[in-house]
């Protein structure tokens, strides 16, 4: 149940160079780390180590600063321990899989791939307790971005949002499938959500299913000012090939000009496969409808790093394997919207 994309269409789915001793990296490698994360794959361990050996081999290594490093825009860390934190009602320990991704284990993929801030996304598993992930946006202070998630059917939604933005929050998860989007017309608590949203600067980011994007529209036509984060392509391609009539719908929403859509999540889609090149086309039109000022990159891990698939290959296909993509293209989207849209 903790997959972003392969879930089924119902969703029960800063300017200074920093050297650290090798002593002290975050990433080093760590065989109790590497026991507990399930999902490092082969290629992500032999890159951390390597990173390891030149940095005992020199004394120091430099890890990416904040104003260099690239940013994830989409992952999802969590605990064992439940004790500390608590999983939501219906919620069982097994369903946690891999059973730890801590930003520890994360940090031991990401950075040698060059990235130096990542954007949270609330694990369903903690429903609307957002507080393991407020807890490691401080404990890693200025490394994290966060998207909560919160019942817009509770009393004072504004304030709540506006209790979570001054803890860095700056967007909102909502599960946005048909049945659930039918009903945002008429509910008080999701026209809340938007306006403050379009007052305060909040996006509203949508799991979303190619079968709501229709209503997705009615909102942003109503909320024009709203800013919209559609993550992992609206899911288009999750049976294997992309449709171009669910695209065509994506592509219509880049009239609204505060959407932006995270090419992510490339190991369920498509081919599923690396290099997951067969997902150019669909990117290349969306950057000429979007410009790539309104797309970012995002892996979506643990689950990018899964069996077959690993960290590395999700960033080089931004940076490597799309001639079509310009300098800037890249800078935007493995960088800079992300930048704008969640550490501004």
């Amino acid at each position: 149940m903790n997959r972003d994309v392969i879930l089924p269409t119902t969703f029960t789915i800063e300017k200074r160079e920093v050297r650290v001793c090798f002593s002290r990296l975050l990433f080093a490698v760590d065989c109790r780390s590497i026991s507990n994360c399930m999902t490092t794959t082969r290629r992500d361990f032999l890159v951390t180590t390597s990173m390891a050996a030149a940095g005992i081999a020199t004394g120091c290594t430099s890890l990416p600063t904040s104003s260099s490093g690239w940013i994830d825009a989409h992952v999802h860390v969590w605990t064992p321990d439940t004790r500390a934190y608590p999983l939501a009602k219906g919620y069982a320990k097994d369903e946690m899989k891999p059973p730890s991704y801590t930003p520890e284990e994360l940090f031991a993929q990401s950075r040698p791939h060059g990235i130096s801030r990542i954007v949270l996304i609330q694990m369903n598993f903690y429903e609307y307790d957002n507080s393991y992930m407020l807890d490691m946006m401080r404990r890693h202070e200025g490394v994290f971005g966060g998207v909560a998630i919160i019942d817009e059917n509770a009393p004072d939604v504004r304030g709540r949002m506006t209790a979570l933005a001054d803890q860095g929050v700056r967007g909102f998860r909502l599960y946005t499938n048909k049945e659930n989007t039918d009903g945002w017309a008429t509910s008080a608590g999701m026209k809340e959500m938007w306006k403050t949203g379009a007052d305060l600067g909040l996006s509203m980011c949508l799991l979303a299913n190619p079968d709501a994007l229709a209503n997705v529209g009615r909102m942003c036509t109503e909320f024009p000012d709203t800013p919209v984060v559609i993550d992992h392509f609206a899911r288009i391609g999750v049976s294997g090939s992309v449709k171009q009539e669910d695209l065509d719908q994506l592509l219509d929403l880049a009239k609204f000009r505060h959407t932006h859509v995270k090419t992510s999540a490339f190991y369920a889609l498509g081919k599923k496969q690396p290099p997951y090149t067969d997902l150019g086309p669909m990117i290349r039109q969306l950057r000429d409808a979007y410009g790539a000022r309104r797309l970012m990159w995002a892996t979506d891990c643990p689950y990018q790093s899964g069996e077959g698939h690993s960290y590395g290959a999700s960033v080089e296909l931004i940076r490597d394997q799309l001639a079509f993509l310009s300098a800037s293209d890249k800078e935007w989207m493995l960088r800079k919207t992300a930048e704008k849209v969640f550490f501004s």
